[in-house]
């Protein structure tokens, strides 16, 4: 197939017979092109299709236009809303979102920083998928270009760096607190991987709230570690029956977990929630369907991109100045459904 010509500001100049640095600068919009040059350059340059050379423009301003997003899983709600809710902030200003793909391995998480620096990005907004303890070589990289790093939901330490995150620990108070208001005291705490803090922080939050009830349970029996894997909390179910661990209610820190254990005590006729109140965490769009329908925390997703988004902005313009960073923590907000509802 016989490849198109590519159309130069030299081809624009031949044919309307004026200098190509003209036609250069009423194309970049200057202002010592007169008003009624620029209008017949920039249509001319329309009918013969040119196309602005991005990776010049972009030398030339310091700017790609180009962001990298760095999730773990791309097929969770979360991380496609959170993807949604930057590109809706961005998009207008002439943004293009860059998304890579993790699976939670820390590994590819390094080599995909590496790779959107090689590719010039503007900025780079990352769920991490590395504990408080890993080393964080790449993600210093990242401020070592001189362009903004915003966490979004999974964030560790890092000097310069900006975050925006939800109160975890408010999030899975609250949802134990209600479990323990509907009646229930033997609360089995599903547990996501505790290196994260987000984790850490829904355990630290459960566990305060069985303390400020005057409720001790043995951690070892009613912390079961499931990560975000329906399989893993069906898994839990069994095992929990199967050792005889007498159990009224499940705080789940993550959706697809609570899934699990929803599916598995339907099969064995276990009653929600009148034998077993049910609450997860991430109110995931699939809960609402389930009958009866699931109580989760929300983590606000949509918003988080935006205000994510909004940091970067803040810290594209602070960037000739100094470092800029800031940490946004969003309230979290119970949605009470049928599954924990026993009063």
């Amino acid at each position: 197939m016989k490849s198109k010509n590519h159309i130069t500001i030299y081809d624009i100049s031949r044919k309307l017979k004026i200098s190509p640095s003209t036609v250069s600068r009423a194309l970049n919009d200057n202002p010592r092109v007169n008003a009624e040059t620029k209008k017949l350059i920039v249509e001319t340059a329309k009918q013969m299709n040119y196309k602005q050379n991005k990776l010049a423009l972009a030398l030339k301003s310091g700017h790609s236009m180009v962001v990298g997003v760095v999730v773990p899983f791309i097929n969770r709600s979360f991380f496609s809303t959170v993807i949604r809710g930057i590109e809706e902030e961005l998009k207008p200003l002439g943004y293009h979102v860059i998304i890579c793909q993790t699976g939670q391995d820390a590994a590819a998480e390094q080599e995909n920083i590496h790779a959107l620096l090689d590719s010039q990005v503007d900025g780079v907004f990352l769920s991490t998928s590395i504990g408080r303890e890993e080393g964080r070589a790449h993600l210093n990289h990242v401020l070592e270009h001189d362009m903004p790093l915003v966490f979004v939901d999974r964030c560790v330490d890092v000097i310069d760096a900006s975050s925006v995150v939800i109160d975890d620990f408010k999030g899975a108070y609250d949802a134990t607190s209600h479990l323990i208001d509907q009646g229930c005291k033997n609360i089995v705490h599903f547990a996501g991987d505790r290196k994260f803090d987000i984790y850490e922080n829904r355990f630290l939050g459960y566990s305060a709230a069985l303390k400020d009830h005057g409720i001790n349970l043995d951690f070892e029996k009613y912390v079961i570690h499931t990560d975000s894997v329906i399989e893993n909390g069906r898994g839990a179910i069994e095992n929990l029956i199967e050792e005889g661990i007498a159990f009224d209610a499940i705080f789940s820190a993550s959706d697809f977990a609570a899934i699990g254990a929803y599916l598995e005590l339907e099969e064995k006729g276990i009653r929600i929630p009148e034998q077993v109140a049910l609450v997860g965490f991430g109110n995931e769009p699939f809960i609402k369907y389930t009958r009866p329908s699931i109580s989760s925390v929300d983590q606000s997703p949509l918003e988080m991109g935006r205000r994510a988004a909004q940091l970067f902005l803040n810290g594209i313009k602070q960037s000739d100045q100094q470092p800029f960073s800031d940490k946004i923590v969003l309230p979290p907000v119970l949605h009470i459904r049928n599954s924990s509802k026993k009063k």
